[in-house]
């Protein structure tokens, strides 16, 4: 495994994954359906004053992300394995975080599917970039 691009990717996916969340989750639409649920989610103020706790975790989750794909990778093109490993990870978060929620939490059946789309493509951004930066060590 190749330490220095595991690194390299994880902190590119990481601003990728804060950069696109950013966007996704500040449409609009999107914006609106998650303040139709203020009993569930914090206020904007609210999550910034966490943020000294999740962008830490998010950096340290990026990390895990590179090593499996470090430990996955087959020598493709990383465009496409990129891709691929994002689009797995895109699907075991749905399952076990947005669907999971909509089971758990009182949300309505809307913000479940945009968050469903948001996260899947973050994931799938976050595997291309993981897998255009990471090579091998030779």
């Amino acid at each position: 495994m190749n330490l220095l691009r595991i690194f390299l990717a994880a902190l590119a996916a990481f601003i990728v994954y804060m950069a696109a969340g950013g966007l996704f989750f500040a449409l609009p639409s999107t914006r609106s359906e998650f303040l139709k649920h203020s009993a569930v989610y914090r206020d904007q103020q609210g999550q910034m004053s966490h943020m000294a706790i999740g962008m830490p975790a998010m950096f340290v989750a990026m990390i895990a992300l590179a090593v499996l794909y470090a430990m996955l990778y087959r020598g493709g093109s990383g465009l496409f394995e990129g891709a691929s490993f994002g689009l797995l990870i895109a699907l075991f978060f749905v399952c076990t975080f947005v669907i999971h929620n909509y089971v758990n939490l009182n949300i309505s059946l809307k913000l479940t599917l945009q968050q469903t789309v948001a996260y899947t493509l973050e994931w799938v951004l976050v595997g291309i970039v993981i897998g255009l930066i990471y090579r091998p060590a030779h």
